[in-house]
Order: C-alpha cells, then structure tokens, then sequence
C-alpha cells in the first residue's frame, strides 16, 4: 500500500537499506524515484538520509526526505554540491541504516511510552538522541523513574510489532487509534495503516518500527516539563546500544 505513485517499500519491510530505483522527476526541491526505501519526513519521524549510486560510479548524497508539495511523492533532497541526474536514469537508493536504525527503535518506544502513560498526546518529535511526547494533562503528577521502570519491562517483554491496513471507516468507528491529535493518519486508497504491539498498543501510525520491542534496548526518562497549563512533554533517551540486522 502506497499513499502515492512512488512505491513506499519500507511500508512493506522496515528493514530494507536499499534497492533499485528509477528516477522519474528531478529539480532543485529533489529528486522522485518509481520506488524507494527512504522513509519521507512526517509524523513527527524524520526523513531518511543517505545515498543515490549510479551505474558510472557517481554517488548522489541525499540529506532529507520530504512530501513534494504538488505529487505528495517524496523528494529525495541532494547535497548542494550534487549534479542533478536525468529522469530515466537508474540507481541503487541506499539509506543511512544507522541513523534509521535508530529512529526505528525510538519511534517504537514512543508507542511504547504512549501506553504507559494514560493521556491524550498533543504532539512529539522522533530523534537519535532522544525523542518526546507532549501529553494533555493538567495537574498530573509523572515520575522519571517510575515510567522507566514500567518502559524497560515492556521492551524486555519481547512483544513483537506489526504493522496491518484496515479500511478507512475503522478509524472512524473507533477514533481512540488515532492517538496523537496532531499527525494525520497515513492512508492511501482508503485504507489506514495501524501498527500493533502485540497485547500492549494499537494506533495508526506511518512510521517505521522494529520487529520487536527486545530490539530497543534499555531506555531513559531524562526530563518531564510542563508545556502550559495542561501539556506535559516526557522526554526519553536510548541507554543501551542494541546490534542492527
């Protein structure tokens, strides 16, 4: 399932670090390929970096990926000092696994912290060095280190992630999977793409995730802030260093 006319194959496998692509338009904003690997920045996740390999040996740095704003496509933005290729031209799209690797593991933790903590979710950021969920409520008290404790034990629960497509109408039947209020649900010829962790969570959600929350390693509740009168931004970090497939 695609949300446009590029093929979106890390919504099929998370895992994929590359594959071969053909570029079908290319301008200043970036470059669109027929299928790609490279996640497109949204939903709080960033878009993937990484590299375009040509067939003559040139290498094409990709430092972001975006939505195109007319196609909805995602534009794989070049380095500045890049040669723009032509369209029809093949390559091998290669991601930064590392840095995605990374983000896969927090965004996970975020759906992770999302059950743990009873509230409504106002917003959040997904990063490498640490991520955060702003939460809707006034007056609550959260503990660091009571959170983490209940964090640490279901990621060393092993419960495995999966991502399925439900009919739109779904959604609407039952609201309570969207839950962070300001992310539109990733769909794509009226379907919605929820992603499940098994016995724990279920919300719509176009990200990429591990397969099973083992593989974030231990974590950290670093800060709790108030955000105005009702929001309550919990801040988490990675402690533990966990090997990539």
């Amino acid at each position: 399932m695609e949300m446009s006319g590029t093929e979106l194959l890390f919504h099929k496998d998370s895992y994929s670090k590359s594959c071969q692509a053909e570029i079908v338009a290319c301008n200043e904003e970036g470059i669109q390929l027929n299928q790609t690997v490279f996640y497109c920045r949204g939903g709080g996740q960033p878009g993937d970096t990484g590299l375009f390999k040509l067939s003559n040996g040139v290498a094409i740095e990709i430092v972001d990926t975006i939505k195109d704003q007319s196609s909805e496509n995602p534009n794989h933005v070049p380095a500045p000092s890049n040669i723009l290729p032509e369209p029809g031209t093949r390559v091998v799209a290669e991601i930064d696994w590392q840095h995605r690797y990374r983000l896969m593991r927090m965004h996970s933790c975020l759906h992770l912290l999302s059950a743990v903590i009873d509230g409504s979710v106002t917003g959040g950021q997904v990063g490498t060095e640490e991520s955060r969920l702003d939460f809707d409520l006034p007056g609550t008290t959260l503990d660091k280190s009571e959170i983490t404790t209940q964090l640490n034990a279901l990621i060393e629960a092993d419960y495995r992630i999966t991502p399925r497509w439900v009919p739109k109408n779904e959604l609407s039947e039952n609201p309570t999977l969207v839950k962070t209020m300001s992310v539109k649900p990733c769909d794509g010829d009226g379907m919605v793409r929820l992603v499940n962790i098994e016995g724990v969570d279920l919300q719509a959600c176009g990200g990429t995730h591990v397969a099973r929350t083992g593989e974030i390693g231990l974590v950290a509740v670093t800060k709790i802030k108030n955000k105005g009168r009702h929001n309550r931004r919990v801040t988490i970090t990675l402690t533990e260093n966990t090997s990539s497939r």
